[in-house]
């Protein structure tokens, strides 16, 4: 009998079962499609030559995790590379706020702004050791910090659009507010400041990252970690049921909460059942992959040296945009996210040509077609886009459910944020990864603390099954 089977091959299947194998457990890991890395994978979406990553594209949260710091993947090909300047948000007229790695440089380019952004961001950020074993893992422990902690609460508790009076400029609350937005939630509802600081912290101590060659390099040198530690991993194996499990004494499910009833729910008390089904997912995203001639003409020009850039305006027109979303509308001038790893990494796309990324939310199911307001968005800032398009690929919420069945909707965040799902995930309770089966666990992006690549869902729940049934 194995010591643990993980389901599911995404970025906290295979950091859920590392962590097994690192503990010396036998471990096998399954993954229906053709290969590892669910929302970590790279593909020429376009044309050939250009290297599109699927869905995860930025990694902020890669660069301050604690597993990825103890994985060693660098000996496995993972290299992090950055760009000259991690953020850049345009304004009309040719304004943007401008985040850089260095936080004496972002408090001197944001002028009045600075002191007050040095009072938060610049606080977690020095603070960050402190309060990041808080905000990368369950809340319901004790903080191990709980003064910083506490610090990091009352700045963050906010919704951001009250937190952003604090600043005085379009360009620091555009800041504020499209870093907030990656919440998938309204502007106007409390905490969204503190997922914005979370990441603008982030980015001032390890800056906002792409992986050179891909972000499937990343889930290819997590695999390469997981069979050097001597576990097996094989593809093409849906489990649509427990009997496709082999036998083993641990299961950990890198799935939704829907996904784990519909596998296993028989063996699951009718209580956990009922909660679980309650379980809320957030909007969609209606993503637009694009080959490029040149790259991007913004009129900005810290936008043409920005890895990153968030699209959509100042701040009201931000909250304006996602309170549609969701309201269930699709916005007329949607929020995106962009990103141009092109720019610092050569090997995305053939030479003096360019790759871009870009996603915005949409309604949980979304039907329609936003591809004509993201690009009315994108040429509302650089004039002159669209003439540099050589192809485009459009994935929708449709298309992401069918290429990961845990994107439930186009729900790329693992469910919604609000309420009690941004703390209290996949429910209430001080055991989010453990089910009332001693022999099931849930390692997803659904548990603390939440979506993006980081892979502590995964090692949370591996550290919780070793520490009970992998005694």
């Amino acid at each position: 009998m194995l010591d643990a089977v993980v389901v599911g091959a995404g970025p906290n299947g295979l950091a859920a079962a590392i962590t097994c194998a690192a503990a010396g457990r036998s471990v096998l890991l399954l993954e229906g499609g053709e290969a590892v890395g669910g929302g970590t994978r790279t593909a020429e979406l376009t044309l050939p030559g250009f290297a599109h990553d699927v869905c995860s594209a930025i990694h902020p949260m890669a660069a301050v995790s604690p597993f990825f710091a103890d994985a060693q993947l660098d000996r496995h090909g993972l290299e992090l590379v950055h760009p000259e300047i991690a953020l850049a948000h345009p304004l009309d007229g040719g304004r943007a706020g401008v985040m850089h790695r260095s936080l004496e440089d972002t408090v001197a380019g944001l002028g009045v702004d600075g002191r007050a952004w040095d009072r938060h961001v610049g606080w977690a950020a020095r603070h960050w050791r402190q309060i990041a074993p808080g905000v990368l893992g369950p809340l319901t422990r004790v903080p191990r910090h709980p003064i910083a902690m506490a610090g990091f609460g009352a700045r963050g508790a906010l919704p951001a659009t009250v937190a952003g009076r604090a600043l005085s400029t379009d360009e620091g609350r555009a800041l504020l507010a499209g870093a907030s937005a990656h919440s998938f939630l309204p502007l106007q509802r409390p905490l969204t400041t503190a997922l914005g600081m979370m990441l603008l912290a982030s980015g001032h101590v390890a800056g906002w990252p792409a992986v050179r060659g891909g972000s499937q390099v990343l889930a290819d040198a997590m695999a390469a970690r997981l069979v050097e530690l001597g576990g097996t991993i094989e593809t093409h194996r849906p489990v649509r049921s427990l009997a496709d499990v082999p036998d083993a004494r641990a299961v950990l499910f890198d799935v939704s909460p829907r996904q784990l009833l519909s596998i296993c729910g028989h063996e699951l008390p009718s209580a956990y059942r009922r909660r679980m089904a309650r379980f809320r997912y957030g909007p969609g995203v209606w993503k637009v992959d694009y080959a490029l001639s040149e790259p991007v003409p913004w009129e900005n020009e810290a936008c043409r040296r920005a890895g990153t850039v968030h699209v959509g305006g100042t701040m009201a027109q931000i909250a304006a945009a996602e309170a549609e979303v969701s309201s269930g509308r699709p916005a007329a001038h949607p929020f995106m996210l962009v990103a141009q790893q092109s720019l610092f990494d050569p090997t995305r796309a053939p030479a003096g040509q360019h790759t871009l990324w870009t996603y915005a939310h949409v309604p949980h199911g979304y039907e329609g077609d936003a591809t004509p307001s993201m690009e009315a968005q994108i040429e509302r800032f650089a004039p002159g886009f669209r003439d540099t398009v050589l192809a485009r690929h459009v994935a929708g919420p449709a298309w992401y459910e069918a290429y990961n069945p845990n994107f439930i909707g186009g729900d790329i965040a693992g469910g919604s944020h609000g309420g009690l799902q941004l703390a209290l995930r996949p429910r209430a309770g001080v055991r989010p990864y453990r089910t009332p089966n001693p022999k099931l666990f849930l390692c997803s992006a659904s548990t603390p603390p939440g979506g993006g690549v980081h892979g502590m869902c995964g090692h949370h729940a591996a550290v919780a099954a070793l520490a009970t049934t992998l005694r």
